[in-house]
């Protein structure tokens, strides 16, 4: 058996990731042995009897930011040669499937996951290998952000969805959304099926699901096929 990818996540909020690592795909995952899942409590990593994680901006200005000490102790804490330190933070690169495949074949990730007005200059610089961002919209905080990317991450990994064909058939995959899908009844309510996906006719599905997806993405994510012809 391969050696399982270990991921690990700062966050001062560990329960947020609690019924989310222990349901699904990802529960399947840990409990194959394809990943192991470890939550880090920032808080264990201050010293004053407050456990502050954070503090006001040099210069002024609304909000807080968090402190390095912390980050810096926490990820020294757990980081292995070669650890990916993954910050989210709405500065860093979007997150799209060719990211989280190649994240897919790293043998540790450890995630900073931020809070209030985001983190110390210093922890990016200085600690992050990578920086993430998944749309342009605030979250409470990063344990959202980093629960999305640790998912699409995981089901990646040989073995957790069991069938190869469904991840080369998904959308994004080859620069396409994914063609429409349907299951039984063939007619329901007047509605029916595509004549050819019950014609038994395997080539003529090929040809018609290649057709739709590409038809489907012109339609509503042109943008895909423009950086697939780059």
């Amino acid at each position: 058996m391969a050696t399982p990818v270990r991921i690990d996540v700062i966050t001062i909020f560990p329960g947020m990731l609690k019924g989310f690592l222990e349901e699904s795909i990802l529960k399947r995952a840990a409990l194959k042995g394809a990943v192991i899942f470890n939550t880090v409590e920032l808080r264990h990593f201050t010293t004053d009897r407050h456990q502050t994680t954070d503090d006001r901006p040099f210069g002024g200005g609304p909000g807080m930011v968090m402190k390095p000490e912390p980050l810096f102790k926490a990820v020294e804490s757990v980081r292995t040669p070669g650890a990916r330190v993954i910050l989210m933070t709405p500065q860093g690169g979007r997150h799209e499937q060719a990211k989280a495949t190649e994240l897919a074949t790293a043998g540790h990730l450890i995630f900073i996951c931020g809070h209030y007005e985001g983190v110390d200059e210093r922890v990016r610089t200085h600690l992050a290998t990578d920086e993430i961002s998944i749309g342009d919209y605030v979250l409470t905080n990063g344990v959202l952000a980093a629960a999305v990317v640790i998912d699409s991450v995981v089901r990646l990994l040989p073995g957790v969805l069991g069938n190869s064909e469904t991840i080369r058939e998904e959308s994004f995959t080859d620069g396409t959304l994914e063609y429409p899908q349907y299951t039984r009844p063939a007619e329901f309510r007047g509605l029916n099926v595509p004549d050819v996906l019950v014609s038994g006719n395997h080539e003529d599905i090929s040809r018609w699901r290649r057709e739709q997806a590409e038809r489907r993405t012109r339609e509503r994510r042109p943008d895909l096929l423009k950086a697939r012809e780059l």
